[in-house]
């Protein structure tokens, strides 16, 4: 079965850093547009940074810009989030997603991923 594992959540004070690792099976990311979402209690899942298929063209929401570092590794087959100075307003359930639509449209637009993986908590918290 097609699946996208991610990993690397956990408890994190303000102003540290974390990784988040996703990893595919079943098929290889490089057919595919791939980025993160999060979704924080109450609130509408939301598109975090997504990275193309190809020439490695990235997308990153006004909130995360200058913080967030999105990459991949085609021959690892896997994803990476760098999440640098975090804040409290980052917490949320972060999930990878798949998708064959343009960065631009996938990270703004839930309904464009064809693909989504099971979450992973990060708590950014003193």
């Amino acid at each position: 079965q097609v699946q996208l594992v991610e990993s690397g959540g956990g408890l994190v004070q303000p102003g540290g850093s974390l990784r988040l690792s996703c990893a595919a099976s079943e098929f290889t990311l490089d057919y595919y547009a791939i980025g993160w979402f999060r979704q924080a209690p109450g609130k509408e899942r939301e598109g975090v940074s997504c990275i193309s298929s190809s020439v490695g063209i990235t997308y990153y929401a006004d909130s995360v810009k200058g913080r967030f570092t999105i990459s991949r590794d085609n021959a690892k087959n896997t994803v990476y989030l760098q999440m640098n100075s975090v804040k409290p307003e980052d917490t949320a359930v972060y999930y990878c997603a798949a998708a064959v639509v343009p960065v631009q449209i996938m990270c703004v637009k839930n309904s464009a991923v064809r693909y989504w993986g099971q979450g992973t908590q990060v708590t950014v918290s003193s």
